[in-house]
């Protein structure tokens, strides 16, 4: 009992970590374009090239160094990796908050890049201290971080930046420092040395990941499945705002409304509803439906003629929320306790690969369809996102019938 209880209050500060990680995250997020556009003395056309390419350099260091710090944890243990991105995260933000050019302001995104990547090992963290029965709920309770830092953290930065365009920054250092050495205080260690594994240094990479991913049967079917499944997703940062000004024109306001209520739906959905789902239809049939309720809400965003259809699609989309939750759940059946750390710096960079590709394949879609359609068209990057879903629906179909996930590996919670 006394372990239970350690077990939960370790799950409640790894889950509070993730929330202020992702606040603090959150909180840059409406003033860094601004920063952006002082740095090149108002030059609106070069920066919104640089912001992007900003978005860009940071996916692509989650997709490099997830992998890397999974690796790392399986060897050291998770409390070591957690506690310095923790601290690493807390320095990166007072380089931003100092950066007195545009290159210093990148590497500061850079190494933001590579602190974040320590959220695949709170995954992992979590994936220790729990049953696989107990799993899916429990890293579904990860979507209310993320809720809560899509929803307050931005809503925060914008009030701060009010006072001040550089003091957003300063609030996050204090806040992931304060964390961090808090963490150093309470955090205990869930990987025992006896079920560490060796430092390969051949996994610690993207492709080393993906080869890992072919050595389990289900692992690869499942991690394509949440590959396009993410993709798809990067069509709402991608294009959402565009899209509510150029067909509804939407104003600011409008906007982070349906940004806001967006949050709201994904932390309900991933801390109310999984663990249900999951105990009524199981693992496999819950990751399917909310595929299916992906691509349902995606096509009626597109084909949406009028915002009140626009806002009734919205909670359909948040139904995909319980997909995470599921594919972790499933994917960690197959491992044991010494790869969980490897599988979710694995998954992480599947995330940073889509957070790369889908802007920039996003944006083009929509440039290209308004400006031969108009507002009939500007629904095509929904489409596409629709589609995409509809794969990675028929992949986790096949990749998850009994056959091909029957559980191999017996393990209980450390």
């Amino acid at each position: 009992m006394a372990k239970q209880r350690g077990s939960s209050a370790a799950l409640g500060f790894v889950l509070v970590t993730v929330m202020l990680d992702l606040l603090a995250m959150g909180i840059v997020v409406p003033v860094l374009p601004r920063l952006v556009l002082d740095l090149l003395r108002d030059d609106t056309a070069r920066a919104a090239v640089v912001f992007g390419a900003f978005g860009a350099v940071w996916a692509l260091m989650q997709f490099l160094f997830s992998p890397l710090q999974g690796v790392l944890s399986d060897r050291f243990g998770r409390r070591p990796v957690i506690l310095a991105s923790n601290f690493g995260l807390g320095l990166d933000y007072i380089v931003m908050a100092t950066a007195p050019t545009l290159g210093v302001l990148l590497l500061g995104r850079i190494i933001s890049g590579i602190t974040a990547a320590s959220i695949s090992t709170a995954t992992a963290y979590i994936a220790d201290v729990s049953t696989p029965e107990q799993r899916a709920g429990r890293f579904g309770l990860i979507s209310i971080a993320f809720g809560a830092g899509f929803v307050l953290g931005p809503a925060i930065g914008g009030l701060l930046g009010g006072i001040g365009v550089r003091l957003p920054f300063w609030v996050a250092a204090g806040l992931s420092l304060l964390n961090a050495i808090y963490g150093l205080a309470v955090l205990p260690e869930s990987l025992p040395p006896s079920r560490r594994a060796a430092l390969l240094w051949r996994r610690a990479n993207p492709v080393g990941a993906l080869i890992f991913l072919r050595s389990h049967p289900g692992l690869l079917g499942l991690a394509a499945a949440s590959l396009l499944s993410f993709l798809s997703r990067q069509v709402l940062p991608s294009v959402f705002v565009l899209y509510g000004f150029y067909r509804y024109g939407w104003g600011e306001r409008a906007v982070g409304l349906a940004l806001a209520v967006i949050g709201v739906c994904s932390a309900v959905v991933g801390g109310g509803l999984v663990q249900p789902a999951v105990r009524r239809l199981g693992e496999r049939r819950t990751l399917l439906l909310g595929l299916v309720c992906g691509a349902v809400g995606f096509a009626g965003l597109g084909l949406a003629a009028t915002q009140v259809l626009f806002w009734a699609v919205i909670p359909i989309i948040a139904l995909w929320g319980v997909c995470p939750p599921a594919t972790q759940s499933l994917m960690s059946r197959r491992i044991g306790p010494s790869e969980q750390g490897l599988l979710q710096g694995a998954g992480a960079s599947l995330i940073g690969l889509a957070g790369m590709v889908g802007p920039a394949l996003f944006a083009t879609i929509f440039a290209r369809s308004i400006k031969a359609g108009g507002a009939g068209a500007a629904g095509l990057p929904f489409m596409l996102a629709a589609v995409l879903m509809v794969a990675a629906l028929a992949i986790a179909e096949r990749a998850t019938r009994p056959a091909s996930l029957e559980p191999v590996v017996k393990e209980r919670a450390g």
